[in-house]
């Protein structure tokens, strides 16, 4: 039976939900799945309170989690294809690319596109910041480079590769709660984010100029160290080909994957004849481990595997566990990303910043006829890129702490971020991008 809820009484449950979240993640800095879990046991026990049957609550808890069976089979290809794509040499391909296109003197919009290569390449800002980043922003203090400047162009280009990253948990969590195609939401995120990507490029442009010189010595050991143990070529491009055409052809996520996958194990049996089928089969279970020596090369290049996944795969579970109209879509797209922006600021977790607002205004999106692309753009526009930007928030003091720079001094230089939910909004307002379900939409003018 249908239990009706009052409205106070629901915003009641959602305060104390946040307070739980808020004193777990940012009071206690504690990892996201503990106080999810707490907050399910204290919503079981109030619809005990409430006289809510057990089988109910079972029912509801199952229509949550049975959403989210193929994305997390999705998750465990992702971390099947970070693994064989280091061991293949094209991640390492691609940031040996990467690195060839610092320059000195364009020092800042250079770091900005490395970071963005980079970070599409291992689809982890966090990772990309703290590895790569770090050299960087070494060197721009040596070339006297304002360092909240350095940082906001690491950040951005960071969030910019974890954003449009195919291999990005972000951006498949997102899919995920959105119910829509990994690879037509990619697509469909380009309406935003180029955008962004292009105006922070020209702002780094003129903000970043220098005239000082560098070895970039650094750089060159980095490079020099991913040459000799990996087989850096560009044959390396083929499985990241394979993927754009999968992704032109609209063939689904799940066989993109696959495919890829056969191919980059091709590549490795290939330049690595001799490998065991045993040390294999461990690659796609615990990821690839680096030992190059080289502890910035061994940091970047030691993940992946179904293993790795499986942090990711248990919070997606708990949270699609839990259990204001607006009928403009330009209203409805703000509302989305305001929700976004205050769990950021309420809880500090970007993934929670998804899941939560994704799952509230889902059946809004459907009401008025938007496709999920439209949701799923939505909540990366104002979920996980603004959480970089959030003092207390788990991405932004990691990177403060990474970096030495506060997240103050350089949220006004982190452009990606702030510009991603502005062409969001835009978009929602113009139509311009905006994707509906089929039938649906503005009317097209009679001649």
């Amino acid at each position: 039976m249908t239990k009706k809820i009052k409205f106070k009484e629901s915003v009641a449950i959602l305060l104390i939900m946040l307070i739980v979240l808020g004193c777990g993640v940012i009071g206690f800095g504690l990892s996201p799945q503990v106080p999810v879990l707490t907050v399910i046991a204290f919503l079981v026990f109030w619809l005990a309170i409430r006289r809510v049957s057990w089988d109910d609550i079972m029912k509801g808890i199952t229509e949550g989690i049975s959403t989210a069976i193929i994305p997390i089979f999705i998750f465990i290809l992702i971390g099947t294809l970070i693994a064989v794509w280091i061991q293949a040499g094209i991640i390492p391909s691609l940031m040996v690319l990467g690195f060839h296109l610092i320059s000195a003197r364009f020092f800042v919009p250079s770091v900005f596109i490395v970071c963005s290569l980079v970070g599409l390449a291992i689809g982890s800002g966090f990772t990309t910041v703290s590895t790569v980043g770090i050299a960087l922003f070494g060197i721009g203090s040596t070339l006297g480079v304002n360092p909240a400047l350095t940082a906001g162009a690491i950040i951005s280009g960071a969030v910019f590769g974890d954003k449009m990253s195919p291999l990005s948990d972000s951006t498949n969590l997102a899919s995920a709660v959105a119910e829509d195609d990994l690879f037509d939401h990619i697509k469909n995120m380009m309406w935003s984010t180029i955008p962004a990507f292009l105006v922070s490029l020209v702002v780094f442009f003129f903000l970043g100029q220098s005239n000082k010189g560098t070895s970039l010595a650094s750089i060159a050991s980095v490079n020099a160290v991913l040459t000799k143990y990996f087989a850096v070529s560009w044959w390396a491009a083929l499985p990241i080909i394979l993927m754009f055409v999968c992704a032109w052809k609209k063939v689904p996520a799940i066989p993109t994957l696959f495919l890829n996958i056969v191919l980059s194990t091709i590549m490795i049996f290939i330049n690595n004849p001799h490998l065991a089928i045993a040390k294999f089969a461990t690659l796609i279970e615990s990821g690839f481990v680096s030992k190059t020596g080289n502890k910035a090369v061994d940091a970047l290049l030691t993940r992946g595997g179904i293993s790795s996944m499986m942090g990711t795969v248990s919070l997606i579970i708990m949270t699609l566990a839990l259990v204001a109209r607006l009928s403009k879509p330009g209203r409805l797209i703000t509302a989305t990303i305001c929700a976004g922006i205050g769990v950021n600021l309420f809880v500090g977790e970007q993934y929670l910043s998804v899941i939560l607002p994704g799952n509230a205004f889902k059946p809004a999106f459907k009401r008025i006829g938007l496709s999920p692309l439209a949701l799923s753009r939505t909540l990366e526009d104002g979920g996980s890129v603004i959480n970089y930007l959030i003092p207390w928030g788990v991405a932004g003091s990691f990177v403060a702490s990474t970096l030495g720079v506060p997240v103050l001094e350089f949220l006004p230089f982190t452009l990606f971020s702030l510009m991603s939910p502005v062409f969001s909004i835009l978009s929602g307002f113009t139509g311009i991008g905006l994707k509906w379900q089929p039938g649906h939409g503005p009317k097209p003018q009679k001649a």
